[in-house]
């Protein structure tokens, strides 16, 4: 099957067969598509679009691109699930949520990713914790679930390497922004996790990748619909990513935040609303829970008791990290050099967030990524953060800069202060929960 006849049948607007979904996806792989054939192929799709059928065969043939992961031979004893975030600023929310469900009976093999843009990167989080392995071998793997019940590592070389190679691709060429294509980049590393159950979280607002509501409705929709046809239970719900969820943004300081989370010392609101009913969901799709309010007694009580926190300590020293990091944390994590506070310029409320700008400030301070080659600082970021309807008085505390030297702090925090308006009139944020989404 010549490659220039698949790319003219899309190019022309024609639905794709499975026959030709799956020679495209072989020859991603094997090399047999050059970089102008799968680049042109990508555009074609991006352009034409795909209709759902399309969209299962891509994200099903993705899937067996590679390795998929069986896990009846572990004999774990409770189902495999596991919980995906389109991305935000200051979301880290699977920090607490693969725990508590470990904590209820769940086994959660995360495949994580590292910072996107402004967003930041859950494996960036835990390369904070010294001695972590984020990409351990499959028998290291294994022994984390069966010892903690959840294990946040990356892709690895083996899990779905037509999707690697496709994205790679679409970075470069201007099709990244399509909703089938994410969807199909998204849920063949899950279905390739060999999951049982799976949530979604489709971000929408200014700092979130899905700005507008009926586009995250579209990219939610299409997740659902495509992981139900492909045979992995989904649910998904929309939130809000007009702030930043929780009172920190960076790498070092939201570890901790989530430590201090699964502690009971400090929960945010808003984050604690997104990871109760999210854990809630997975409980429900794995059989854990008849109903939803049977499945939150059961988050609440896994956070209450502790036992969310004996499994996030547990995950740690499965994976390198120190057997006491949940009882030492402030100990083992890096602290930035300068924590300067910025102060609110007058009184009032806070109006409103630029959370978008906010996730690149966290970058200039060294907190993610401007190339694929930069290091990462995983001191940096932003902690104490206000919230939206918050009242404030002259020379209040909006937030406290962690940077790396004193002029970057000061050059961050007098942008912050632009970023964060303080108005004379009443503010509410929006609900941080928006829409649910169900097959």
């Amino acid at each position: 099957m010549l490659a220039q006849e698949i790319i003219r049948c899309k190019r022309d607007g024609h639905p794709l067969s499975q026959a030709h979904i799956e020679a495209f996806v072989a020859g991603l792989v094997d090399g047999s598509w050059s970089e102008s054939q799968a680049a042109a192929m990508a555009m074609a799709m991006f352009l034409q679009g795909m209709n759902d059928a399309e969209t299962i065969h891509l994200t099903q043939a993705m899937t067996h691109s590679g390795t998929v992961l069986q896990w009846a031979s572990a004999n774990l004893g409770g189902p495999i699930l596991d919980k995906h975030s389109t991305g935000g600023v200051g979301d880290k929310v699977s920090l607490m949520l693969a725990p508590i469900v470990a904590a209820c009976g769940g086994f959660v093999p995360m495949i994580s990713g590292r910072g996107l843009g402004h967003t930041g990167g859950t494996l960036d989080k835990f390369d904070s914790i010294p001695g972590y392995q984020t990409a351990p071998d499959t028998e290291r793997l294994r022994a984390s679930l069966k010892s903690a019940g959840c294990a946040i590592i990356g892709q690895t070389a083996e899990l779905a390497p037509a999707d690697r190679r496709l994205y790679a691709i679409r970075d470069v060429t201007a099709t990244v922004e399509s909703i089938a294509l994410i969807t199909a980049s998204i849920l063949s590393k899950k279905l390739a996790a060999g999951l049982q159950g799976l949530v979604m979280d489709v971000k929408t607002g200014n700092g979130a990748f899905a700005a507008s509501r009926e586009m995250a409705r579209q990219l939610a929709q299409s997740l659902v619909k495509v992981a139900n046809g492909a045979g992995l239970p989904t649910r998904a719900w929309i939130t809000d990513m007009n702030q930043v969820l929780g009172d920190a943004c960076g790498n070092a300081v939201e570890v901790s935040e989530a430590v201090a989370f699964l502690q009971g010392t400090r929960r945010e609101p808003r984050l604690l609303e997104v990871t109760r009913t999210l854990s809630a969901e997975l409980l429900q799709l794995g059989g854990l829970a008849p109903n939803s309010t049977q499945a939150l007694q059961r988050v609440d009580a896994a956070l209450a008791s502790g036992a969310a926190l004996e499994h996030f300590a547990r995950m740690v020293a499965a994976l390198g990290g120190p057997g006491d990091f949940t009882e030492r944390a402030a100990h083992y994590l890096p602290s930035a050099p300068v924590q300067m506070p910025v102060l609110a310029p007058h009184g009032g409320r806070i109006g409103a967030m630029a959370t978008r700008d906010i996730g690149l400030l966290v970058i200039e301070l060294g907190g993610g990524r401007r190339l694929a080659s930069d290091r990462v600082d995983p001191r940096v970021g932003f902690t104490a953060l206000a919230h939206i309807g918050q009242t404030v008085q002259a020379g209040q505390v909006l937030a406290v800069v962690h940077a790396a030297d004193t002029s970057a702090a000061r050059r961050a925090g007098e942008r912050l202060q632009s970023l964060i308006p303080i108005t004379d009139s009443a503010a509410a944020a929006q609900p941080v929960l928006i829409e649910r989404v169900e097959a």
